[in-house]
């Protein structure tokens, strides 16, 4: 048996630029002298005590790899199986390891000769690798690659997630499809992209784009009303009219859900409850919010008397496993590649998260990105003061507190919801904001 034994698994959802990383790492690794093993299905296998080599292993060589990097997918499947305890996730106290699945996972790694383990994935993943780390004793030295579509982990200087850039890429180019046929069928298209805990994906996708409006979580309160989203998106609507067109596409974050407040109304309209993942996070796939959002703003102008063509889409799916844009894939083969040299450090901690910064390899600890109130790896969410977010909301449509001010715009509002300009103001407001450029700049 070799002395050097590498280890693959990639964990949580899939994201474009796996295969670049794992064929990049098997290379080099390859040419380091160690034998490789890409783990099937993230730690589904290996937490359970049916685990079998030849069902839930493959040996990973050069020539099976030297091109992988061109697909999207993984060619090691991925899933969301976590180790960490289920039961206090979901009671939102800080997590903790699962003990049972630890250490059948620790067994099984142990049994196959692993010494090094490269991991794959989200903060969940990360946190599952650090757990097993942990609980060897240092005599298995694990490397992790962050990747997420929803870019939200906390990487040096704003580096993006891997993933996150072709994600960008595939949902502009959709949304600029909606964007036409929109406008020529003079209809409205509420399209809802991942983004489990904060707004970027939506943000980036909004700002390449030129999307009417777009909504992300950042931007509103903990224990929000579902109405109160429905009145910005509904007031951008009519502000659109107003100006003569009665098409746009709004794009809205789906962790909008996490803001608001009455899960009870969410599953009164949805007709069930919000089903939880194995580590307790409500399942937002779940729950359609542009569809909900686009009812209730059906509803509102049916009781109006007027009609108004809506349509629903979500969008995310079929962005996680686009084959990876050339950034991507040249992003990814470094990763892969800096992978092989931290393992290979004996000067660094044995559990890492592998970065870039600048051009250059910038590892980090793994403990070192814990939120001690959560035990979590922290989320790194939209800075709504920042200078990017400023040009992202400066081509947007929204109602302002300026156009309450402007009696002629008002009139015209008002008219447009058969309310007087103070009914319209007493029922707007609320919806309407501060014009971009009088919000604070970033410190």
């Amino acid at each position: 048996m070799n002395d050097k034994r590498l280890g693959i698994i990639v964990g949580g959802g899939p994201a474009p630029g796996i295969n670049a990383v794992i064929g990049a790492a098997t290379i080099e690794a390859n040419n380091r002298g160690f034998e490789v093993i890409g783990f099937y299905d993230g730690f589904r296998w290996l937490a359970c005590d049916e685990f079998f080599r030849n069902l839930h292993t493959i040996p990973l060589e050069t020539p099976n790899v030297a091109r992988i990097h061109f697909e999207g997918g993984s060619i090691l499947r991925t899933s969301r199986t976590s180790l960490l305890d289920a039961t206090r996730s979901q009671d939102h106290t800080l997590v903790a390891p699962d003990s049972k699945k630890i250490n059948e996972v620790v067994r099984n790694l142990r049994a196959l000769g692993i010494t090094h383990l490269l991991t794959i994935g989200g903060d969940d993943t990360a946190l599952s690798a650090r757990f097993v780390c942990d609980s060897t004793d240092d005599d298995l030295r694990l490397v992790h690659i962050p990747k997420t579509i929803d870019n939200d982990l906390p990487l040096p200087q704003d580096a993006s997630t891997f993933g996150f850039p072709t994600a960008r890429y595939l949902g502009t180019q959709l949304i600029k499809n909606l964007m036409r046929d929109s406008q020529t069928t003079g209809r409205w298209y509420i399209c809802e992209t991942m983004g489990r805990s904060a707004g970027w994906l939506a943000q980036a996708i909004g700002l390449a784009s030129g999307a009417t409006l777009t909504l992300i979580p950042e931007e509103f309160e903990p224990n929000s009303k579902l109405h109160h989203i429905a009145d910005v998106v509904e007031a951008a609507i009519l502000k659109r009219r107003v100006m003569g067109r009665p098409d746009g596409v709004a794009i809205i974050a789906e962790g909008l859900t996490y803001r608001l407040g009455d899960f009870e109304e969410l599953e009164r309209l949805l007709g069930y409850k919000i089903p939880t993942d194995a580590v307790g996070h409500p399942r937002l796939s779940e729950v359609n919010l542009a569809s909900i959002i686009k009812a209730e703003i059906e509803r509102r102008a049916r009781e109006r008397g007027q009609k108004i063509t809506l349509v629903d889409h979500e969008l995310g799916y079929e962005l996680r496993c686009a084959d990876p844009t050339p950034r991507d894939m040249a992003y990814c083969r470094s990763l892969g590649y800096f992978a092989i040299q931290l393992l290979m450090q004996d000067d660094v901690a044995p559990g890492v998260l592998a970065t870039i910064v600048n051009g250059n390899l910038h590892p980090i600890d793994l403990h070192d990105l814990i939120d001690p109130k959560t035990n979590r790896i922290s989320v790194r969410t939209v800075n709504i003061r920042s200078d990017i977010y400023r040009v992202a909301r400066a081509y947007q449509i929204r109602l302002e507190c300026s156009d309450l001010e402007d009696p002629e715009m008002l009139h015209k509002l008002a008219a447009e919801v058969q309310l007087t300009p103070k009914e319209f103001i007493k029922r707007y407001q609320r919806a309407a904001t501060r014009l971009v450029n009088d919000l604070p700049a970033n410190d």
